[in-house]
């Protein structure tokens, strides 16, 4: 998510040496979940993780180096990432339990929005498709805590939440693709040493920016550290840049075809359509064959497209997008998510979400192509932000004297590697993760992977995913490992509360069913 961030002081950033992380702390708590009374444990705390493998085995628990250095120069010691967490665990329950790590995205957000919205046994109430509103804000029991089958981990990615960042160039060695994967795969080793989770079945639950990590991380897990994983739970899925409907570039016409079924849905949604559908996934998978039939074969014939063809594929257009046909034509049938966002609503001066197209607000400029902001980050990030350091801090007993950052978009030199060490002597490519998914999927094939995304995201459409996923470079035989399940919400599809309870009981049956492990078949 890109949500509204408070800015940070100058000191929130990068600190000057290791020094002393506060103690954990541990609570206990209880929540009604699934059906159950749910008493639970929760400890807040940071483990530090090196930028190498060699310089990681140098390090205690408590960040204290074990190599006889002094390591008193923040110019030239090694770099280390203190990572912030939250662990709730459930006692009593049948040994081994399920683990699952829990992160958001970006990248470059913490893990709050997970955390405050999604499985965890507390979370904010907010408003379903509009403005939440200032405080006084709700915290309440979520009755869709997945802690009625797995224990939960939320980790927030170096830089951000109660973390830390030491040592010679902090960020060149954590703020990247590769960089980020090594130090969560550090981390969860960390952790399972920790909290004796080693023979625990585990799981990854990323959202947003954090699927491309799951994918790497994945791949870097199994066949790196040897930690086997049950499953991969994706959420809001993106693997492979090129599909970004924000960032697409002469003759790469994909991203527009795929964005299409949510285009789909968003004119359903308000009423745009001439002819409403009855139902909307009969009517999404009409516009899916449309979208990678004619629409991208008339696409593919760029300037040699006949002018017959174009017209009848705007008119098509404007049966599954209500926009107006002579504004297709002179988009050239090529509509990015902004402009889409901008015009579907403009009559009304309002537009719709990125992150959520149901959510709208009126625009700040009704004679620029897109939208000047987000209305669905607008209208819970101060929701979440705010339940969230008072919880932390009187429920959890943790950061007293201390900044929470939501993200490291404010730090100082904050920027993010895109380049891939494997593909370092190639020409230059949109990142793709694709790789990464597929060879832990071949080393690791009884590991399982659950798809999940919002029929109104705009920020990483779902058809977007399942072309993804129909594209991983694997045996058809593995492809049964990937199930897909989506709602109607968007980006955070848990801000939709029927959609929440459909998440809860499908990540919960993914689970059950895998946590056994075995081989595929």
């Amino acid at each position: 998510m890109d949500p509204c961030i408070p800015r940070l002081h100058a000191d929130d950033g990068p600190s000057p040496g290791i020094g002393m992380a506060p103690p954990d702390s541990t609570t206990t708590g209880s929540t009604n979940a699934g059906a159950q009374h749910i008493t639970y444990k929760a400890v807040v705390g940071t483990l530090p993780v090196g930028a190498s493998d060699a310089d990681d085995a140098m390090l205690t628990l408590d960040g204290k180096w074990m190599d006889g250095k002094t390591h008193t120069d923040p110019d030239k010691d090694p770099p280390v990432a203190r990572m912030s967490y939250v662990y709730y665990s459930v006692a009593g329950a049948h040994a081994p339990r399920p683990v699952t790590f829990f992160y958001n995205g970006g990248p470059g957000s913490s893990t709050m929005w997970l955390h405050m919205g999604s499985l965890g046994p507390k979370h904010v109430v907010s408003a379903d498709n509009k403005p939440t509103g200032a405080a006084p804000y709700q915290l309440a029991d979520n009755p869709y805590s997945l802690l009625d089958v797995s224990d939960v981990v939320f980790i927030d990615m170096p830089g951000t939440g109660f973390g830390t960042l030491q040592g010679k160039e902090p960020g060149k060695a954590f703020w990247g693709v590769d960089q980020d994967a090594e130090a969560f795969s550090r981390f969860i080793a960390r952790f399972l040493g920790k909290y004796d989770r080693w023979n625990s079945p585990k799981y990854l639950f990323g959202e947003s920016y954090g699927t491309t990590r799951s994918a790497v991380l994945a791949n870097v897990l199994c066949n790196r550290k040897d930690i086997g994983l049950n499953g991969v739970i994706l959420l809001s899925q993106i693997l492979f840049f090129d599909t970004d409907i924000d960032t697409v570039t002469p003759g790469n016409d994909l991203p527009f075809a795929l964005a299409l079924p949510t285009y789909a849905a968003t004119a359903a949604y308000h009423h745009k359509l001439a002819q409403q559908p009855a139902a909307l996934e009969p009517f999404l998978k009409e516009v899916e064959a449309f979208a990678t039939g004619p629409y991208l074969h008339a696409l593919a014939q760029g300037t040699e497209l006949p002018a017959a063809e174009k017209q009848a594929t705007a008119e098509k257009l404007h049966d599954y997008t209500g926009l107006p046909v002579e504004y297709l034509l002179r988009a050239n049938l090529r509509v990015s998510g902004g402009e889409f966002e901008h015009t579907l609503l403009g009559g009304e001066l309002n537009h719709t979400g990125r992150l959520d197209t149901r959510f709208t607000s009126p625009t700040l400029d009704p004679l620029e192509k897109t939208p000047g902001y987000d209305p669905a980050s607008s209208a819970v990030s101060s929701a979440y932000v705010s339940v969230f350091n008072s919880y932390v801090r009187n429920e959890l007993k943790y950061g007293e004297g201390l900044t929470f950052k939501p993200s490291a978009y404010a730090l100082p030199g904050f920027k993010w590697d895109w380049s891939r060490k494997a593909q370092q002597d190639s020409l230059p490519t949109a990142t793709e993760v694709l790789t990464d998914l597929a060879l832990a999927m071949k080393q690791n094939p009884g590991m399982q992977v659950m798809v999940n995304g919002g029929y109104y995201d705009l920020a990483t459409p779902f058809y977007a995913a399942v072309y993804e996923e129909h594209h991983l470079p694997i045996p058809q035989k593995l492809a049964g490992n990937i199930e897909y399940d989506f709602y109607e919400s968007g980006h955070m599809v848990y801000l939709h509360q029927d959609s929440l309870h459909q998440l809860h009981d499908r990540v919960a049956a993914f689970i059950r069913r895998t946590e056994a492990g075995g081989m595929a078949q």
